[in-house]
């Protein structure tokens, strides 16, 4: 149900040790980001403890970010924001620091904000809410509308702008009783304010955060001791007059169930966990309170009831209108059996619904991923229990010897004569609930797969449908996918792709449109896993590629007078050009406004790589026309496909004009005779293909003509090597199978199989004296890159750090890719060994 898929651990530690007695905290987010901390100590001076912050990306585990984070005392919290690209962390001394990317490289961070209430401890911290609310609807997963699988929901951000704009901050519970919010104003500046809890302030032990749909927000909290009421207060947060203001009321409280039962009342006597089951559901809550053996977990609700009428006003007549007075009361939901001391809670991301019906569905289907809550234990065991009926869906069985290599007696031995065996110390759930990471009791980072049917054997079909349903959800919401790709088998490859084209293209235009590219990149990613499917990842890659090349082409038509028809340039041509079938290029290009094109020669020239690639590109296709007989030969993908041939058509003309203005721009080709038009052999043939596949006729297969042309093509024009599929250097790849993998920190080449040829005959080429590509700009770095480079934590694209091209049109091109990748993928800089 739950197995070990990758231990990463720190090879070497001479000069320091990690502290097993501090508690180390861990937090995901939905970029698929880990940050977890460890406090390390000198072996010189046991007073001098640094304590660390580590930043993963989890398809590259080993190439850890890790932080000294400056904080004097122990790191308490730590908190992604809504787009998992800025971190908060906070200590025992107050100190709040807010922490975002550097060059927007997932392994380069700097605090740039901070605020402080000095000598407060903080216990409790969240980002102010944005606004943004889905309900994920398993009812729903056989409808053909992503509107209803996902709908949103009304929700109110905890503060807004001027027009509705939601301001961001953060907001924090000290253990003095105070509430602390700090406030991002437009200009970069922070507006920050405190206010007590309640009138009289008490210690506070533990807190938890939640918001409601009117845009409140709730503050859970106790002073640890069981025999105490959990109290609850609200919290409205508002801006007067360019200061911050904080209001606090008292809502219902209520006593845990344990401490009124006659047998238990003194037999747990310390709360050591409190939490919201949902930062959006303020109405429902767990709580576990332990002693030094065991625990017990219960699960609360906030209801509305109503308030009984005494005896003397039930016989009076009633009032029209009048309705029963009714109060909000806590009852408890359930509760579980004496369990194993509770080390660590993990509470679900996914925002399913927990309507009655879609509850149904959910357990009819075997849907269970958003259902569960994690509770690690101290005997290594994790436990995953339903959220609402706290029933066990799943159980992992840890311990030292999950960690342990088999046969490695020196380690085990180590185990014996060290304290405690191994237990999870922080444990957190990935966005769609299939995957969890730990940090354990030695500083070890853990990560589990989750089952989505927690083990439960279903039809092939009802698992592709739960892996498709989470695949969508990553598309609307732009989450990464990487847990979901966890559970794909090779076999299951190509059903979910076209399953997944299938849904997209019921979708309407404008929602297609939106999410155009990501389904590609979404499609890359589930082709990497099978080896019978690459040829058709290298396909996706360069459909991407050749999409944001049209874009940015077109981008630079300018009209010839101001007062504009309704159409862009870009849009007549590409009306004209699927209208006109003429083969010949020159009689198409008649047909256009050349005024439109007319361009300055500075920024034709820098983009000439780029031109250069795309007829590269087309003479590839072309040439291996004949060839493909197979799946299996990258170029594949494009033969059928009329819209990406019609867009490369489109190209050839925009830059057969441009050539006439600036000769410098046309593509380079190396041909056999001196007066070989090669641009309008390309086009010829290109047009004869497109014929075959246009959208709005039968797909017809290559006359022979055809085919026999393109068997000349290399001998009149030599044809180039495309190197397009990035190098796939994850561990995704590697987590195919069911035996764990165990990595260290700093050290990639521990990755077994890291080297393994490529069956693709069109990376034969690759070797490691051979040419390094820039897979954004289309150049060539050298066999020994100079340059400092980053690459995509997701396809593995590579391009150089810093823009070697001075141009305005060249610097509009590497905009477009400063925060992300291609595919969506954030960056990570290369280490110069792999470099």
């Amino acid at each position: 149900i739950m197995e070990l898929a990758y231990v990463c651990e720190w090879e070497k530690r001479p000069k320091s040790t990690h502290c097993p007695s501090i508690p180390l905290v861990c937090s995901w987010s939905c970029r698929n980001l880990v940050a977890f901390t460890t406090d390390l100590k000198s072996e010189d001076d046991d007073k001098n403890v640094s304590h660390m912050i580590h930043i993963i990306d989890t398809e590259h585990p080993w190439d850890v970010f890790s932080i000294n984070s400056g904080h004097t005392e122990v790191i308490s919290c730590l908190e992604w924001d809504q787009s998992g690209s800025r971190l908060l962390s906070a200590d025992g001394d107050g100190q709040i620091k807010c922490w975002s990317m550097s060059d927007h490289l997932v392994n380069s961070w700097e605090s740039n904000l901070s605020s402080s209430l000095d000598g407060d401890p903080i216990i409790a911290l969240s980002w102010l809410h944005n606004g943004v609310k889905l309900a994920l609807h398993v009812e729903m997963s056989g409808s053909t509308n992503f509107g209803e699988k996902f709908s949103r929901v009304k929700f109110s951000p905890s503060l807004t702008l001027f027009g509705g704009k939601p301001m961001e901050g953060w907001l924090a519970v000290t253990v003095s009783g105070l509430v602390t919010v700090s406030l991002l104003k437009p200009g970069g500046a922070l507006l920050t304010a405190s206010e007590s809890l309640c009138r009289l302030r008490g210690r506070v032990a533990l807190a938890d955060i939640a918001f409601t749909g009117g845009g409140n927000i709730v503050v859970a909290a106790t002073d640890g001791s069981s025999s105490s009421p959990v109290q609850f207060y609200k919290v409205v947060v508002s801006v007067v007059s360019e200061k911050c203001r904080i209001d606090t009321e008292l809502l219902p409280s209520l006593f845990l169930r344990c401490t009124t039962d006659p047998l238990r009342r003194e037999k747990y006597p310390a709360v050591t966990h409190l939490k919201f089951l949902t930062r959006e559901n303020s109405e429902q809550v767990l709580l576990c309170a332990s002693n030094q053996n065991g625990s017990i977990v219960e699960c609360w609700s906030l209801r509305k009831e109503g308030l009984p009428v005494n005896n003397i006003f039930q016989h009076r007549s009633p009032v029209v209108g009048e309705k029963q007075p009714t109060i909000l009361k806590w009852r408890i939901l359930t509760t579980t059996s004496d369990l194993e001391r509770v080390s660590a809670v993990a509470l679900p991301k996914l925002p399913i619904s927990i309507s009655n019906t879609d509850l149904k569905v959910a357990s009819d289907t075997k849907f269970c991923p958003g259902l569960g809550l994690a509770l690690a234990f101290h005997d290594g065991s994790i436990q995953i229990l339903h959220r609402l009926s706290l029933h066990t869906m799943g159980v992992f069985y840890g311990g030292s010897s999950s960690a342990q290599r088999p046969g490695d007696e020196s380690a085990i031995k180590r185990q014996r004569t060290t304290g405690p065996a191994i237990h999870f110390k922080a444990l957190q759930f990935s966005w769609t609930s299939l995957a969890l990471a730990g940090v354990d009791n030695h500083g070890k980072l853990h990560m589990l797969r989750v089952s989505p049917s927690m083990g439960q054997v279903l039809e092939m079909n009802t698992t592709l449908r739960h892996l498709l349903f989470l695949l969508e959800y990553c598309m609307v919401t732009g989450y990464d996918w990487w847990d979901v790709l966890l559970h794909v088998q090779p076999s299951m490859v190509h059903n979910l792709v076209e399953k997944l084209h299938e849904e997209y293209m019921r979708q309407n235009q404008a929602l297609q449109q939106v999410l155009a590219t990501r389904i590609v990149a979404v499609k890359a990613s589930l082709c990497k896993l099978s080896t019978a499917t690459a040829a058709r990842a290298c396909d996706f890659h360069a459909k991407l590629l050749l999409i944001a090349i049209s874009s940015t082409l077109k981008s630079l038509l300018r009209p010839h007078v101001l007062n504009t028809p309704d159409k862009s340039p870009g849009d007549r041509l590409t009306e004209i050009c699927a209208k006109n079938t003429d083969t010949d290029i020159d009689k198409v290009m008649i047909n256009l406004k050349t005024e439109e094109f007319v361009l300055d020669g500075p920024p034709l020239q820098s983009l000439q790589q780029l031109i250069q690639w795309v007829g590269d590109f087309v003479l590839y296709l072309l040439a291996n026309l004949p060839n493909q007989g197979s799946m299996v030969r990258p170029g594949f993908g494009f033969m059928r496909d009329g819209a990406s041939l019609g867009m490369l058509r489109e190209m050839l003309v925009m830059i057969r004009i441009w050539g006439l203005l600036k000769p410098g721009c046309l593509p380079t080709f190396t041909a056999t005779s001196d007066n070989q038009d090669s641009m309008q052999l390309l086009f010829r043939l290109l047009t004869k293909l497109w014929l075959c596949s246009r959208d709005d006729g039968p797909p017809q297969d290559p006359d022979e003509s055809l085919i026999d042309e393109c068997c000349l093509l290399p001998s009149q024009l030599l044809v180039p090597s495309m190197d397009w599929l990035p190098v796939n250097d994850g561990v995704i790849v590697k987590l195919q199978g069911k035996h764990p993998l165990r990595l260290q920190f700093g050290k990639a080449s521990s990755l077994p199989g890291a080297t393994a040829p490529t069956p693709l005959e069109v990376f034969t080429s690759r070797t490691p004296g051979s040419q390094k590509m820039d897979n954004l700009r289309c150049v060539h770095m050298g066999v020994c890159p100079t340059e400092e480079s980053k690459a995509c934590t997701r396809c593995g694209c590579v391009t150089m750090l810093r823009s070697p091209n001075k141009t305005n049109a060249m610097k509009q091109w590497e905009q477009r890719w400063i925060k992300n990748c291609l595919c969506g993928g954030l960056w990570r800089r290369i280490p110069p060994t792999f470099t």
